[in-house]
């Protein structure tokens, strides 16, 4: 909403003013301090921002509404305890890079299982529940009737640690990679393998979220319990010349799953 309110040559005082609201209501929607605006409310902005593009439109207020729905995340709240699940509710497209896990959305149970212990959380409960939330997460995104749009790049050391810690795991997850990769289905797999030098992604994990509206994509940079949200559009760009990049230096996509029996036959 502050996009568009920019684009509209609005400063949030000139808004609210517009509306007769306070200035914070307007900071605080687009903040995210609201975190379940009104639909009534948005719609209101999008009119003083004059957005008419019906799609757009549609796409902002069906956002508005998902928020204002309990999810199936907020089952899991003693776990996940960022809001970055919630994000991914309205996404088309995911473009995910990561240096030393298998993505989440590509694991195994007992791979969830293993690196959350090995991450010191130890509590079997909670290893169960966290195991629990990262499948239901499966579930919602790739295995509904529109599933979101996944392209994923592994680093291969991230297959190289687990073969270390347990090779037996590591071949019943490489070839649950091997067998994704194949399939026609929406994920895209390529791996990234050490031979290409330095490369963009040093600086880390990093996810893409894309929505109908481009102008809506953010970047969820990983850190150790929560991470870091970024959607400005500089911010954003930048992630998508790394991501284009990284496509560039890594394996065909049609090579995926072969390479990746080669590893365990």
């Amino acid at each position: 909403m502050k996009a568009k309110r920019l684009e509209a040559a609005l400063t949030a005082e000139q808004a609210a003013a517009e509306l007769e609201w306070s200035t914070t209501k307007v900071s605080n929607i687009e903040t995210g301090r609201s975190k379940h605006p009104a639909v009534s409310d948005i719609r209101l902005l999008l009119d003083v921002y004059k957005v008419t593009d019906t799609r757009e439109r549609d796409t902002l207020l069906e956002l508005t509404r998902e928020s204002r729905k309990r999810g199936w995340w907020s089952r899991y709240d003693d776990v996940l305890t960022s809001d970055y699940t919630s994000l991914e509710a309205g996404v088309t497209g995911l473009r995910v890079f990561e240096l030393q896990y298998i993505p989440g959305l590509l694991q195994l149970p007992e791979y969830a299982a293993a690196i959350t212990h090995a991450t010191l959380i130890r509590e079997p409960a909670e290893v169960e529940r966290v195991v629990e939330a990262r499948m239901q997460r499966q579930e919602v995104l790739l295995h509904r009737e529109d599933p979101v749009d996944l392209w994923a790049i592994i680093d291969e050391r991230a297959l190289d640690l687990l073969a270390v810690s347990d090779p037996e795991l590591h071949r019943r997850q490489v070839e649950h990679l091997a067998a994704t990769a194949e399939q026609p289905n929406s994920v895209t797999l390529q791996v990234l393998e050490p031979g290409v030098g330095l490369h963009p992604g040093m600086g880390g994990p990093f996810t893409i979220l894309k929505y109908l509206d481009p102008d809506m994509d953010a970047v969820f940079v990983e850190a150790d319990e929560d991470g870091l949200y970024l959607d400005k559009r500089p911010q954003v760009d930048r992630y998508r010349r790394i991501f284009d990049l990284l496509v560039s230096k890594s394996m065909d996509p049609d090579a995926v799953a072969t390479y990746l029996r080669s590893r365990i036959s």
